[in-house]
């Protein structure tokens, strides 16, 4: 049901309280039942509170319902007649003479409120939609808007004869608060006779949602030995209800705590806005690590017989602060170390710290306070047992110091926490003792630096390099020996040290760096074990002038003509160390006097000269010129070196031309113009004995037989067709022997082994055409080319056979072979039979031997 109050204007705010938790007041005055009312005892009170719009103060006053008039109202419930909404009256002008007349205000719609989730039956009408015309007219209504015509479809329809406005299912007011429709009524006709009127159903909220709460777990810190009050952490959850009213007003608190330890609420929640603080001291990391809140958020403004409720989990870890020193386990370590040993752990210092393991608050840092004057321990943490390690970073000597009394202190890495007194068993002694052990020798100056001029003579002593024995308790003997000597120059006496000379000491070995040169010496005693030590002797070398002068460059080359930029520039250097090399005096000698006569040179700095042509021209050839150079040593020393020049012809730029280089590597200009005539002629004779060759072989080809080919008495190759026997191989099938006309035999030949003499069953080919008659040239070319064309024959049998050869001569002129021996009158000329080669030397033997013959 509804509380109305009829709110003047100078009241800014009603609210609406309700007394029984049965009952609940939404801030228009609407009453819900939170649940099934069934017995009342008392009646329900409603105290009502107004605010005005100037006066801050609030006035209070209290509605009762009786028990009668509860059950009544709530019997009355969708029961009643529902509401008729009207359309509003049509404004007109009035045309009277009086003038334009007061209209009255159009009614403003009330809004219409529906519940959500309502359990029907349903369509359930809500209200009527009427207008002052109905008796007059038929008049047809209808609605449009979101819910009706527009999505979400079909929520609310309208019965189009009656005005009945009906709601179809339920309304969830989480997914939409309110709807805006309009009504609309028009004749019969489709003719608007009322101006369409808004409506606005709003979707009352009912407590259908819990609370959630955006995480099931929270975590939460706090440090031990925080004070009540400390914030530790906030939790929120979220009501889908509306929460301007109690069915999405949260409230939180808290249901449990583990442990309980110290005392079972050490923590708190703020029931609006969900922060956990602490409220009483005592939380302490090494008894409890972790506490595990369980934390209810229920709506309805946390009525608990009414609301929703949710629950999550809430973890609050209790970190850790230095409010405990560590403490040595004991108050007395020992250890000992051998001397002249480093990096070695003497002991390990345990220690005990209850704070969290593996952090500043944990973390150990030793000090030595006492007892170690020259720094030859410290302490290093272990990170993994944060044990103290007592190492060794100095050596310690046995004969100096035989005990160490240390005092060592811990701390940790972070300071302690306000209020925390160290213990006192953080201070422990340490006494180390030291082990004596053999040494090795050891020289007193290492490495021991002696000067000495270079080139003393072998045998020569130079220094004693001896050794001593630091232990100073025990008599040993100490022996020597090389270790390392490059140039092998020095030798050591094996008991007292004392080093000589091998040989000359030069400055200027490869084995001298610096002008030092460097030996390594072995000194060892006969202790148990034996124990050896090194030295390094170091030899700085004097420089005397032993090293004559050398130049540079050994060749070069100047233009035949004395130019300008015609000259040699030479360096001198020298092995030797000042005051014994520059600067350098360069000179020529006196014979021969060709050097001087056409040669000058001059010194540009005490390094450098320069050699150049006295003379204006000098014949181009190679030319050894002796330069004497000397150093400014005392005595100075001088030296003799020969420069090869070569002297050529040179361009325009100075440089030597190609003829010029050859010049000058020693021949002559006659010389060289006699070798380029040779060359010239001797090309000549080659391209002339070409040309005779080419010109004798036309001549070959060109010359005709000597006589006529009808009188040619040369064998001809004759072709038969019968090759077969005499007589008396008459009975023998000489078809075989014959060339076959045709190949019909032998292709309906039965198959089997075909004889290797046989013409191969393929298609004929054209033989290469030839001429009729031979060209009357030697025979043995014609001869050629049929055996030319009988290679490339493709038809040409591959067995054993004669070769066929188409020509077979024209006829002879002789009729008979007789005729060679003819007593015809005249003399003939058999002398041509020489030209027709070897096969043909005896018939001109015997024709052509002259009148004697």
């Amino acid at each position: 049901f509804q509380l109305s109050l009829e709110k003047p204007r100078e009241i800014r705010e009603v609210g609406f309280v309700s007394s029984d938790p049965n009952f609940s007041v939404r801030a228009d005055g609407s009453v819900y039942a939170e649940q099934e009312v069934a017995n009342l005892s008392v009646p329900v009170q409603f105290m009502v509170t107004a605010r005005g719009l100037h006066d801050p103060h609030i006035w209070e006053t209290t509605v009762k319902l009786a028990l009668v008039g509860i059950e009544e109202m709530l019997s009355r419930v969708w029961e009643t007649q529902p509401r008729v909404i009207k359309f509003p009256r049509k404004h007109q002008r009035s045309s009277s003479a009086n003038g334009l007349r007061r209209q009255k205000r159009d009614w403003v719609i009330p809004p219409i409120n529906v519940p959500e989730n309502s359990r029907g039956p349903f369509p359930q009408m809500l209200v009527r939609i009427r207008s002052d015309q109905d008796q007059d007219i038929g008049i047809r209504y209808s609605i449009t808007g979101a819910g009706a015509d527009q999505p979400p479809s079909d929520i609310y329809n309208i019965d189009p004869v009656h005005g009945k406005m009906y709601v179809t299912r339920p309304l969830d007011r989480e997914e939409r608060a309110s709807y805006h429709l309009r009504a609309h009524a028009v004749d019969m006709n489709g003719n608007q006779v009322e101006n369409p009127i808004d409506l606005y159903i709003y979707v009352i909220d009912m407590n259908d949602n819990r609370p959630e709460f955006q995480n099931q777990v929270y975590n939460g810190s706090v440090a031990e030995g925080s004070k009540p009050g400390s914030s530790v952490m906030q939790v929120t959850a979220n009501d889908s209800d509306d929460y301007t009213t109690a069915n999405g007003m949260v409230r939180y608190r808290i249901l449990s705590q583990t442990p309980h330890s110290p005392i079972p609420n050490m923590f708190t929640i703020n029931s609006e806005t969900g922060d956990i603080v602490t409220v009483a001291a005592g939380l302490d990391r090494e008894k409890v690590s972790q506490y595990t809140i369980i934390v209810q958020a229920t709506d309805m403004e946390g009525n608990l017989n009414f609301g929703l409720s949710n629950t999550a989990t809430a973890l609050i870890s209790i970190t850790d602060i230095n409010d405990n020193p560590p403490e040595l386990t004991v108050r007395t370590f020992s250890g000992e170390v051998p001397e002249n040993k480093v990096n070695v752990v003497v002991t390990n210092l345990t220690v005990v710290d209850r704070d969290q393991p593996h952090s500043p608050n944990w973390n150990a840092v030793y000090r030595i306070v006492s007892g170690d004057p020259s720094g030859h321990f410290t302490i290093r943490t272990n990170p993994i047992t944060n044990e103290g390690m007592v190492t060794v970073v100095k050596p310690v000597d046995f004969e100096m110091n035989r005990a160490f009394m240390l005092t060592v202190v811990v701390s940790n890495q972070a300071h302690l926490a306000s209020g925390i007194q160290s213990s006192l068993q953080s201070t422990a002694g340490v006494t180390i003792s030291v082990q004596d052990v053999n040494e090795p020798p050891v020289f007193p100056v290492n490495p021991k630096l002696i000067r000495f001029e270079e080139g003393v003579p072998a045998g020569t002593t130079l220094t004693v390099f001896a050794a001593q024995d630091p232990d100073h308790f025990i008599h040993q003997t100490v022996r020597y020996s090389k270790l390392s000597d490059p140039a092998n120059w020095l030798r050591i006496n094996r008991t007292n040290g004392q080093i000589t000379t091998m040989a000359l000491l030069d400055r200027e070995s490869m084995y001298v760096k610096n002008n030092v040169y460097e030996a390594t010496f072995l000194a060892f005693d006969n202790g148990s074990p034996q124990a050896s030590g090194t030295g390094t002797l170091q030899i700085y070398l004097i420089d005397v002038n032993d090293n004559a002068p050398v130049l540079m460059p050994r060749e070069a080359q100047v233009c035949e003509r004395a130019r300008p930029g015609s000259r040699v520039n030479i360096t001198a250097s020298d092995a030797d160390a000042d005051p014994n090399v520059g600067p350098f005096v360069f000179e020529l000698p006196s014979f021969p006097t060709s050097v001087r006569r056409n040669w000058t040179i001059s010194r540009l700095s005490g390094d450098y000269a320069q050699l150049r042509l006295k003379i204006p021209y000098l014949e181009a050839g190679v030319y050894d010129i002796p330069v004497i150079v000397s150093d400014s040593g005392n005595p100075p020393l001088s030296n003799r070196s020969v420069i090869r020049i070569k002297v050529c012809p040179c361009d325009e730029n100075g440089d030597c031309s190609a003829t010029g280089a050859v010049a000058a590597a020693g021949l002559g200009t006659g010389a060289i113009i006699a070798i380029l005539i040779c060359i010239i002629i001797l090309l000549s004779m080659v391209l002339l004995f070409v040309v005779w060759m080419k010109r004798r072989e036309k001549e070959r080809q060109a010359k005709p037989l000597l006589i006529d080919p009808e009188d040619d008495v040369r064998d001809n190759i004759l072709k038969y067709d019968e090759e077969g026997g005499g007589e008396e191989d008459q009975d023998y099938d000489l078809s075989q022997l014959q060339q076959p006309e045709s190949l019909d035999h032998i292709i309906n030949k039965p198959a089997g082994v075909r004889r290797v003499d046989e013409r191969p069953v393929i298609a004929e080919s054209q033989y290469p055409v030839r001429p009729s008659l031979p060209h009357p040239g030697d025979i043995g070319e014609f001869i050629n080319d049929g055996l030319r064309a009988a290679d490339n024959d493709p038809t040409a049998p591959p067995y054993d056979s004669l070769l066929v050869f188409d020509y077979e001569g024209s006829g002879s002129t002789a009729g008979s072979v007789s005729s060679l021996n003819s007593t015809s009158s005249g003399d003939q000329d058999y002398d041509y039979l020489n030209d027709w080669g070897p096969r043909f030397k005896k018939l001109a033997d015997l024709y052509g031997g002259g009148d004697d013959d």
